[in-house]
């Protein structure tokens, strides 16, 4: 693990923090993936998404574990804990586009950016800052996808079936946001950051079932 890895998974989890207070929550863009999917479990079901939150985000960090191996888990943890703390410290400001509801398609493109681009930083070092990019991670390891078609349709899933109490008109820019920044982190797993990385750079996007997957500074599955 070098110092290298850390600083961009905390860059990444600083960028998301921000898009997501800034953007997200003032958008009221409603979400794919285990957020959507723990409300759509308090619609049916009435279980609090406190409780499905924190089991499905739980199984998903255990399947990359056991897919990607206790080094996934450290890089996990700091960007995780990382996100946590430039949230706090974002929220001691009042939000920089309180308005932005008003512009829902500029909040879908913007906080697609945002996203797109602090998940792929992380991603393409090997850390999940949240339990959708542990899965997405974990089903690239073992299905001959590209990641970002991993997001797309995980999120598509959930939202579609969300149109049993969301209207058509909240949905739609939810999937222009998922569609967006599920794109980009892929993109972001192709780019190369220094010429080494052309070697070997943490490119999962493009091999997705090879034996192990390297993050320029050792075996992620280690």
């Amino acid at each position: 693990m070098k110092l290298s890895s850390v600083l961009l998974l905390l860059l990444g989890s600083a960028i998301l923090a921000f898009g997501l207070y800034n953007i997200h929550s003032m958008s009221n863009v409603t979400e794919g993936g285990i957020l959507g999917l723990t409300l759509l479990l308090e619609y049916w079901f009435g279980i609090s998404p406190s409780v499905s939150g924190f089991i499905l985000t739980v199984l998903c960090y255990l399947l990359g574990w056991k897919l990607l191996g206790k080094l996934f888990l450290v890089y996990s943890f700091i960007s995780s804990i990382g996100f946590s703390v430039f949230y706090g410290i974002f929220e001691q400001f009042d939000p920089l586009f309180p308005d932005i509801a008003t512009k829902p398609l500029l909040a879908a493109v913007v906080g697609a950016i945002f996203v797109g681009v602090s998940v792929g930083l992380c991603v393409r070092v090997g850390g999940a800052p949240t339990g959708d990019d542990a899965l997405a991670m974990s089903l690239d390891r073992v299905l001959p996808l590209d990641i970002q078609w991993i997001y797309l349709i995980s999120d598509l899933v959930v939202l579609l079936i969300s149109l049993t109490y969301i209207p058509v008109s909240k949905i739609i820019y939810s999937l222009l946001t998922v569609i967006l920044s599920g794109q980009i982190i892929g993109v972001m797993q192709k780019i190369p950051f220094r010429k080494k990385d052309k070697e070997d750079s943490y490119s999962f996007a493009v091999e997705p079932n090879r034996e192990s997957w390297t993050a320029g500074d050792g075996d992620i599955s280690q």
